[in-house]
């Protein structure tokens, strides 16, 4: 199993909408950078969890979810009415990929990027580094196990 944050604008797509989703399911769609397709496209897999990011003035950590489709070719890239089309892409020749995901937790205190910069076991995260702008990235299980532990004691102490 490998661990994964993926960014979403909190007005675009939050966790509450994933949640509100049937089943619980969505797609990830709309990544239109060559480095976060690859990992879409070949390391994503069944079964791997996500941190699910918000980009918003107030970014945070909201939850989590677990990918339940592999790596697929991005249809709303072949759509003109879609914000996310690219006429370079086709069906026979897709440049864009999407992976599936189903919500597992909503924090009830979402982790600030403020607050997650204070801890040295988080120094190496890829989202944490200066000008790391990746809509989907790796996150190592040591930072995946400590995020989820500061998300239950947050919820405990309310900081």
């Amino acid at each position: 199993m490998k661990y994964w944050l993926m960014k979403s604008e909190k007005t675009v797509f939050s966790i509450d909408d994933l949640m509100a989703c049937p089943d619980g399911t969505d797609h990830w769609d709309g990544v239109r950078n060559y480095q976060a397709r690859n990992f879409l496209r070949d390391d994503i897999k069944t079964g791997d969890r996500a941190l699910f990011y918000h980009s918003c003035k107030n970014p945070a950590i909201a939850g989590t979810a677990i990918v339940v489709r592999e790596g697929y070719p991005d249809y709303t890239a072949w759509d003109p009415e879609s914000g996310h089309f690219d006429p370079k892409s086709t069906p026979e020749n897709p440049l864009w990929f999407m992976v599936d995901i189903r919500f597992e937790t909503r924090f009830d205190t979402p982790l600030p990027l403020s607050l997650l910069r204070r801890f040295p076991e988080l120094a190496a995260m890829p989202l944490l580094k200066k000008g790391m702008r990746l809509s989907v990235q790796p996150v190592s299980p040591s930072e995946f196990d400590f995020i989820i532990t500061l998300s239950q004691k947050t919820v405990k102490t309310g900081r």
